[in-house]
């Protein structure tokens, strides 16, 4: 059997059918009878020495998602960490014109749900940065970047995250100074000024990406989950309330694995429904809370970023 919200990330799911895309299959000459049947998250397949065995959302962001611990169904999400998956949980896929413009996915979620989203450049970016000041004999832990990016001069230089640039690993430090100095700012010249850069640069995409989905969807939003080990830097989590201009809640760090062991219990009949499943998870001393601040600030300079972004 395969699981749902991996078929959908295979591109031979018909999300229409909601089986294989057989027809295309065949123009391609896949052999389609090698495919097994899509079953649900949820799914009890078996069981081994008497332990029930149950399909979660096998996609890691899949089961992310369901233990978002929202409250409200016009919620965005972020998965944060190496990468950032930003999204809604939507009923039912997006695809037309607009949505391959805007070069976002449709992947399947939990409980007939489909993950509308965006794959963004997140602390990767920062991580290649601290591993070139290590091999200058430079070694700073993750807090010290934040430290020092907090003591940084704010908004004074952005760059797009998803430039092809900042893709493949090597001199990060060096091409944000390369994106700087085309686009006309002020060059970042300490390791401070560039992970601030880095982490608002960040945020002011994903403001981006929140607009982007809700002209796709027409849907409002009225908070950011923020879950994954991203949630650890607290100055890039208020930031991203910043610059959204919605409240933002962080947590849970290990959204997967919780929202694995969810979509079980559900299963199990242990938890009535995912909406219970999400309060539970609310009760969780580790989500922390962020207001926006400086919203017109940020937004001024939002307009700016839109404009740098374009003339490269």
């Amino acid at each position: 059997m395969s699981e749902f919200s991996i078929a959908t990330t295979t591109q031979l799911f018909n999300p229409t059918t909601g089986t294989w895309a057989t027809e295309m299959m065949d123009k391609l000459g896949i052999p389609n009878h090698i495919f097994p049947e899509i079953v649900p998250p949820g799914t009890r397949l078996g069981t081994y020495e008497g332990i029930p065995v149950i399909a979660p959302a096998c996609h890691d962001t899949g089961s992310a998602v369901a233990a978002m611990p929202t409250s409200s169904d016009n919620f965005a999400y972020i998965s944060s960490g190496t990468w950032s998956l930003m999204g809604l949980e939507m009923p039912e896929p997006v695809i037309n014109e607009a949505s391959l413009a805007a070069n976002v996915t449709n992947e399947g979620g939990v409980l007939g749900t489909y993950r509308l989203l965006k794959n963004i450049s997140g602390l990767w970016i920062l991580q290649q940065c601290r591993k070139i000041w290590l091999t200058e004999g430079q070694e700073y832990s993750y807090p010290q970047l934040v430290s020092l990016a907090e003591a940084a001069e704010p908004l004074t230089a952005v760059f797009n995250p998803n430039d092809p640039r900042f893709l493949p690993p090597g001199d990060h430090p060096q091409r944000i100074k390369e994106f700087c100095a085309e686009t006309g700012q002020p060059v970042p010249a300490d390791v401070g000024s560039i992970v601030r850069c880095v982490l608002e640069s960040l945020a002011m995409t994903y403001r981006e990406t929140l607009d982007t989905l809700r002209h796709l969807t027409g849907r409002s939003i009225d908070v950011v989950h923020i879950g994954g080990g991203g949630t650890q830097n607290q100055l890039l989590n208020q930031m991203t309330a910043n610059a959204t201009g919605l409240p933002v809640v962080t947590g849970p760090i290990e959204a997967t694995v919780i929202g694995n062991a969810l979509v079980q219990l559900i299963a199990l009949g242990e938890i009535e429904d995912l909406r219970q499943a999400r309060q539970i998870v609310a009760g969780m001393a580790e989500l922390n809370h962020y207001e926006p601040k400086d919203t017109a600030v940020w937004q001024d300079k939002y307009g700016r970023y839109q404009q740098i972004i374009k003339s490269v």
